[in-house]
């Protein structure tokens, strides 16, 4: 036994797990924190759990965090029970430790444990628009069923995450800064980015004037986020809790599409191939807008097509950002890495600017469809 098993063995006595250890294997379900796929035999059944180290360098906070996590999962438990749905499949389940928490310091780290989703997968890469379209359906469900959430009771973990706005005064100050020297290297993208700063404040000149509420968003909307049925490849479970934070739904719409939408990688430097898809834009509005369109003020389904651009441009700045102080956040493989994903997010935030009457059309006839 090495000393991995031995590690994954004494923690997961802690949280009252049962039975004989079987195998334990890394499980790669993100860049952040550490994962094992832990098998343990009770009873003559496998029973599997996803044993994770929570990287407190990013969350500096494991209390806020597994707070807001476990409280939210609770409240989906009680909505799905509603619906009569399968709680045990279609949300997360976090094992409590015998320090009375669903988190433990041990051997030098900070853990936890949950249940893992049998016959279920992850998908990485869009091979249809059906599959899109349940992705939407998965993240417009989430938000619906916790459109009744107190949001007093929930932690901001990373302050700012989607603040936009501060995100552009970032950008100005890495400009007057200069710190690698590149700046006028680059002047055609820094106008490109400052000539749109007014789009940066829109979300929020909106939620300040009540036009659109906070809600428990999920802040990262990829695709491999959604569990899927090995059985009838529905979509069940929203996983990755991590960033569920107070925020708009703006924001998780927009930033799927900015993932989903984009014909090519985010890093693609012939930015020729750099379209966005209207067919797939439609899909995952259709599955989105099918499961909240009740639960959405007028401002936010009006919002929708422009926090495609909101998000795709934030990221352009975040990405032109780094560039400009050295490459010191994002991970880069070699020299222009982060201007060439700038690059490309601003040629999507240009083709968004040229398809929003199109989207903002098929956003409305979507909507009545579902409304109506």
């Amino acid at each position: 036994m090495n000393t991995i098993d031995r590690e994954i063995i004494e923690v997961c006595r802690h949280f009252g797990i049962e039975g004989e250890f079987h195998s334990a294997k890394s499980f790669t379900d993100g860049h952040i924190n550490f994962t094992y796929l832990a098998k343990f035999v009770h009873k003559g059944r496998f029973r599997k759990y996803l044993v994770q180290g929570i990287n407190t360098h990013v969350f500096k906070n494991p209390a806020h965090l597994m707070q807001n996590i476990v409280s939210v999962t609770d409240y989906l438990k009680d909505e799905i029970k509603k619906e009569g749905g399968d709680y045990k499949r279609e949300t997360l389940t976090f094992l409590k430790a015998d320090n009375g928490k669903y988190y433990l310091y041990h051997l030098g780290k900070c853990w936890r444990i949950y249940k893992f989703i049998d016959n279920s997968y992850t998908v990485n890469v869009i091979e249809n628009k059906d599959v899109f379209e349940r992705a939407g359906k998965s993240f417009g469900l989430f938000l619906n069923r916790l459109s009744g959430y107190p949001m007093d009771e929930l932690h901001e973990i990373i302050p700012d995450f989607h603040n936009t706005p501060k995100r552009v005064e970032a950008l100005e100050e890495a400009v007057k800064q200069d710190r690698a020297g590149r700046a006028d290297l680059i002047p055609d993208e820094i106008a490109f980015a400052l000539s749109r700063k007014d789009d940066a404040n829109i979300a929020l000149d909106l939620y300040s004037a009540g036009q659109i509420p906070l809600r428990v968003t999920h802040n990262d909307t990829k695709l491999n986020n959604i569990l899927f049925d090995e059985k009838t490849g529905e979509s069940i479970c929203v996983i990755d809790l991590d960033t569920i934070m107070p925020g708009f739904s703006l924001y998780d719409f927009g930033d799927a599409i900015r993932f989903g939408a984009n014909t090519t990688r985010e890093d693609d430097d012939e930015l020729d191939n750099v379209k966005l898809s209207l067919e797939l834009f439609e899909s995952y509005t259709r599955g989105f807008l099918s499961a909240c369109a009740g639960s959405l003020t007028k401002a936010e389904v009006e919002q929708l097509a422009f926090s495609a651009k909101l998000m795709t441009y934030e990221c352009g700045i975040r990405f032109l950002t780094d560039y400009l102080d050295g490459d010191v956040y994002f991970k880069t493989d070699y020299h222009e890495h982060n201007l060439v994903r700038a690059r490309n997010q601003f040629r999507l935030v240009s083709e968004i600017e040229k398809n929003l009457d199109a989207m903002n059309e098929i956003v409305e006839r979507i909507y009545t469809e579902y409304t109506a």
